[in-house]
């Protein structure tokens, strides 16, 4: 990912009333709330704040009038023809532009190819407003959205049925009910949590995001939430119909995603976990390519949980039902990666194994390097919007002195939130310093304080999944966090500093994104947009 300059990021007062004006009323269109739902005094504020901005036409919001290179310089509105989108067919409730079923089922199969992001061209793109399933409602509000969904928002019952032995998800009267099971933990997400607790610092801020790779319906970052750790989960749009959309029902952070041909879409040593739930990625496939990719997003001294197959295949060949032989050679090739990449294996036990990485380069006294790939050190491991995976090695950070820890620099969490992320200390992101990150923070704490003045239930629960368009350092999430809410950092990739490595560094989530094209994610998933300076980096894109 190059990240390109951007002539217009002297911003100005008007750009923060985005907020309320853009951000409110995308608010409205991606959850759906043009229906009363009854659920909480939310819905007539929305109502009012709707009315008194006329989101269906904004016959006011011209962009040259914010944006004229002359001073005092005057549109006449008169002039200007507005538009309406009309609402899209219904067969368009769910439609996810970029991974599109109907588009997918032509393209190449190998290495999931066809599960990752393909856009439609610019005479297949719609240009009418995503309609909201018949009956929809406005979500519980957090926790109780973490255990129950409305049937109407996702009415889709096929996993109830797949899942039942498994405790995925029950239907009950008009609401789903998630119970916190899981493939690999049907007596739920608590207990085995617990079991992986007693290997990795979960209790105690050291270990804050997370990685979910295969997350089914979220339930394992569900459940990590109240630990105060996050997770970034996600999936494909396969037959598992609707799993990443009842992860964000739930409240629950999630994107459409795969392991295939391309990078993941986050800066490299950006999790303190990874994890895999019989998530059927082949980590031995590939000369290791899936598990270099996890190491890249990794932090020194971060853990790698494998839960399933191939783990004990010994006691459970047989109800896998695949031969052993097979399933030990799996085996074996993910322990000699593991080496490779400088993991130690600190436990196994039952269906569970834990590595941990290496703290720095002096971490891997006995690899063999003739027999590793490292990548190019000249490659940035953080330039990844739509690269190609590859099968080597990123090299750990260079030490400033021998013998450096990079894995202990990070506060704990919460500690780590408002601390000076290393990446920033360092001079590593280009145009920001210690006191420019700190005129961020204060900046933005006072910002969301009148948000707040705006939106009193902002922090309720009320609003559980909220996004930043253009998130800069993760100040406006650092000011507004919250355990009944969470922020999609998202780093533009045309932006011109990448930041979204210190954003992971005060213990918050985000991802790369380019705004020309369609976000991961189904419709109606975000329940508050937060919009900063946006029409200024994209302007004459």
């Amino acid at each position: 990912m190059a990240m390109k300059g951007n002539p217009g990021d002297n911003r100005t007062r008007s750009s923060v009333s985005l907020f309320i004006v853009v951000g409110l009323c995308a608010f409205f269109y991606i959850l759906g709330a043009w229906q009363r739902s009854g659920f909480g005094k939310g819905d007539s504020i929305a109502l009012e704040i709707t009315r008194q901005t006329d989101c269906g036409i904004v016959p006011n919001l011209n962009y040259e009038s914010h944006h004229s290179g002359q001073a005092g310089a005057t549109v006449d509105d008169s002039e200007i023809e507005t538009k309406v989108f009309q609402p899209c067919p219904a067969k368009y409730i769910d439609y996810t532009p970029c991974q599109d079923n109907k588009r997918a089922m032509k393209l190449p199969r190998d290495n999931m190819n066809y599960r990752e992001r393909h856009c439609p061209t610019e005479k297949q793109k719609l240009h009418c407003l995503i309609p909201a399933p018949k009956g929809y409602v406005t979500p519980f509000p957090w926790p109780k959205s973490r255990d129950y969904v409305p049937y109407a928002n996702a009415p889709y019952k096929s996993l109830t049925v797949e899942k039942a032995i498994q405790n995925w998800i029950q239907y009950e009267g008009n609401v789903f009910k998630f119970p916190g099971g899981g493939t690999q933990f049907p007596q739920g997400a608590d207990a085995y949590i617990d079991q992986l607790a007693s290997v990795i610092p979960i209790e105690n801020g050291t270990v804050r995001t997370a990685l979910d790779t295969g997350c089914g319906v979220a339930s394992w970052g569900a459940y990590l939430w109240k630990r105060n750790v996050i997770a970034m989960s996600f999936a494909p749009r396969d037959n598992h119909q609707a799993q990443v959309q009842f992860a964000l029902e739930r409240g629950v952070p999630a994107i459409i995603g795969v392991l295939g041909t391309i990078k993941l879409p986050y800066p490299s040593r950006a999790f303190d976990m990874a994890h895999c739930s019989r998530c059927l990625i082949p980590w031995g496939g590939n000369d290791g390519m899936y598990m270099m990719e996890v190491d890249r997003v990794l932090r020194p001294g971060g853990y790698w949980v494998l839960s399933g197959p191939p783990i004990n295949w010994k006691n459970n060949y047989e109800s896998w039902k695949r031969p052993k032989e097979e399933l030990q050679e799996e085996q074996r090739k993910i322990e000699d990666i593991a080496k490779q990449l400088c993991w130690e294996k600190k436990y196994e036990k039952g269906e569970i194994a834990i590595w941990r990485k290496g703290l720095n380069a002096d971490s891997c006294p006995g690899r063999d390097d003739s027999q590793v790939t490292m990548c190019e050190t000249t490659t940035n491991p953080d330039d990844v919007w739509y690269e190609k995976m590859e099968a080597c090695v990123t090299p750990f950070p260079e030490a400033k002195v021998p013998d450096e820890v990079i894995a202990e620099e990070l506060k704990v969490f919460p500690d780590r939130l408002n601390a000076i992320p290393p990446r920033v200390s360092s001079g590593s992101v280009r145009g920001v310093s210690v006191k420019t990150y700190l005129e961020d923070n204060k900046l933005w704490k006072k910002h969301v304080n009148a948000y707040k003045k705006i939106i009193p239930i902002i922090d309720s629960g009320r609003y559980r999944n909220i996004m930043d368009m253009n998130a800069g350092l993760g100040s406006f999430a650092a000011a507004i966090e919250s355990p009944k809410l969470w922020v999609m950092n998202v780093v533009p990739t045309i932006s011109d500093k990448n930041t979204l490595g210190v954003i992971y560094e005060r213990g918050l989530i985000g991802i790369y994104h380019d705004w020309c094209e369609a976000f991961s994610t189904y419709p109606r998933t975000y329940d508050l947009i937060h919009s900063y300076g946006i029409f200024s980096l994209y302007k004459n894109k």
